[in-house]
């Protein structure tokens, strides 16, 4: 099993098959756009442009779950990251990624990455790091900068 076997859903409501990424390093992402976090975005961005053309892409999935700061319909946030972050990544539909409701790629990634509290997504901004293959490989917490991470994602693309 690996992140290619699960489907997501777009903003648009649509289903994304996530062995569209086949091949790629990911970041992946939960969001808000209210969080003392959310300038990562900017960061996350930074990733995409440097490392997009090598076989890399940051994937959003926003989340309402942390203090409801993530509000807005998938519709506002679009228009939040465009606006404000200019993001080209991918941002998803808004997701649950803990509890009995928690995204079924949340779930499995949390069970091939364990964090600081267990299964349990801290808050915004926990990031997981895929390999080509769709292997869960790293875990971040949610404060860990995107650029700390530029070095794993950099080892992951040779």
């Amino acid at each position: 099993m690996s992140v290619y076997d699960f489907t997501v859903k777009n903003a648009s409501g649509g289903d994304v098959s996530m062995s569209e990424f086949a091949g790629k390093v990911l970041l992946i992402v939960n969001t808000a756009s209210k969080c003392g976090n959310t300038p990562q975005y900017e960061g996350l961005e930074k990733l995409q442009q440097q490392y997009a053309d090598q076989g890399f892409s940051v994937i959003g999935f926003p989340c309402n779950q942390f203090g409801s700061q993530e509000p807005g319909s998938n519709e506002d946030i679009q228009e939040f990251c465009s606006i404000n972050y200019h993001t080209t990544f991918p941002v998803m539909a808004k997701i649950d990624v803990n509890g009995t409701d928690a995204d079924p790629l949340y779930r499995y990634m949390k069970k091939e990455q364990r964090g600081a509290d267990g299964s349990t997504i801290e808050w915004n901004f926990a990031k997981f790091l895929i390999d080509r293959d769709g292997n869960v490989v790293k875990r971040y917490i949610p404060k860990a900068q995107p650029e700390d991470v530029a070095p794993d994602i950099e080892a992951l693309l040779v």
